[in-house]
């Protein structure tokens, strides 16, 4: 069996191990915050993640873009909800899709909502709402969330819920400050959709969560469902919040190195930013680095003289020198981004490779 020392790099690695610890936790937190699970594919992009994820409980999956979509209706799920505000040039594509699974869309302007009324089909749709994150979604102290519900209802879509991103928990600037984002959402969203139904506008579900704020709510109380992505693989983002150890990160890029300076105190891997993306890390650090270099002989442990300082296309400069041809596991800033850059996943357990999973990163 082929180990880490005998596949090409740059590769992309999954601890099978850390993978599946990740699902677990998420599954028991979900049904210990009494909510239904609805987890965001975009991270990992892989069936069987996904597939994972479902035999764990989960009650259909999250999608970023269309063709994600129609990738994963492709492999078998039929309970999609695309978490993207709908794009109006592209309706004939929704409703193609709409014909195949059970497809929630989601809106946050009357445009949208007038869009979707026009094509004559009947969409489950979200009604996005901004608890902060300062994105996108409609704000929940104006009159917009009820404006826009009842257009939904008079024009015969159906009304799935209410929808938020609390996008804003990866600014947390402690552990204290992301359990404030969190209950300010919970507290915001669980009120809206009270009064929306206290205006007769029914709500039947009411759908939150990041991966961070996941680690931080005291209570779901108003809310039935969480849609968090990133906790399958995490990332050296996550390990700085405090959503997990390094120990949990499940996704590595495995590369080499090609050239070392001990001039300059550097060395070159052919990691790049086609392999790491240019995700340049969380803000808390108030460094620059675009990955950590994990240290080979403590488990889950990083090296803290050794960073990935820049990037161009192929080219990856590590701060301290290494011998050319010694291997290095480096831990993505952002996994979702990480994950995109590659075809598939080489699935490891221990040292080993046992599997190679593809990543379905259509556009």
């Amino acid at each position: 069996m082929p180990t880490i020392h005998d596949i090409p790099t740059p590769a992309l690695l999954l601890d099978i191990d850390a993978l599946e610890g990740n699902l677990r936790r998420m599954s028991s937190r979900c049904k210990e915050l009494g909510v239904h699970l609805r987890p965001h594919v975009k991270t990992h992009k892989c069936v069987e993640i996904a597939m994972a994820q479902r035999a764990l409980g989960a009650r259909g999956i999250t999608v970023s873009t269309l063709p994600e979509a129609r990738a994963f209706a492709d492999a078998g799920f039929d309970d999609l909800t695309w978490a993207f505000p709908v794009i109006p040039g592209r309706l004939d594509e929704v409703a193609a899709l709409a014909g195949r699974v059970r497809l929630g869309v989601v809106v946050d302007s009357a445009q949208a909502i007038d869009g979707l009324i026009d094509s004559g089909r009947t969409y489950r749709v979200w009604l996005k709402i901004d608890c902060g994150n300062g994105r996108a979604g409609v704000d929940p102290r104006s009159s917009l969330p009820f404006d826009l519900a009842a257009r939904v209802i008079d024009g015969g879509l159906e009304l799935a819920g209410i929808l938020s991103h609390s996008g804003d928990a990866y600014r947390a600037a402690s552990r204290s400050h992301m359990a404030r984002i969190a209950e300010a959402e919970r507290s915001t969203m669980a009120a809206l959709a009270a009064e929306l139904e206290a205006r007769g506008i029914p709500v039947p579900d009411v759908s939150v969560g990041s991966t961070p704020s996941m680690s931080a709510y005291r209570t779901l109380d108003g809310v039935t469902e969480a849609r968090p992505g990133n906790y399958a693989l995490h990332d050296y983002t996550q390990v700085v919040l405090g959503s997990c150890s390094t120990a949990d990160c499940a996704a590595t890029v495995l590369t080499t190195v090609v050239s070392t300076s001990s001039a300059r105190g550097t060395c070159v891997v052919d990691a790049g930013a086609l392999s790491m993306s240019l995700d340049p890390g969380p803000a808390q650090l108030g460094r620059r680095s675009f990955g950590e270099v994990l240290h080979e002989g403590t488990p889950g442990g990083l090296r803290r003289n050794a960073r990935l300082t820049s990037l161009s296309q192929e080219h990856g400069v590590i701060s301290r020198t290494f011998d050319v041809g010694t291997r290095l596991r480096i831990l993505p800033n952002h996994s979702c981004l990480t994950v995109a850059c590659f075809e598939a996943f080489s699935v490891i357990r221990g040292g080993e490779v046992v599997d190679s999973w593809p990543i379905l990163r259509h556009r």
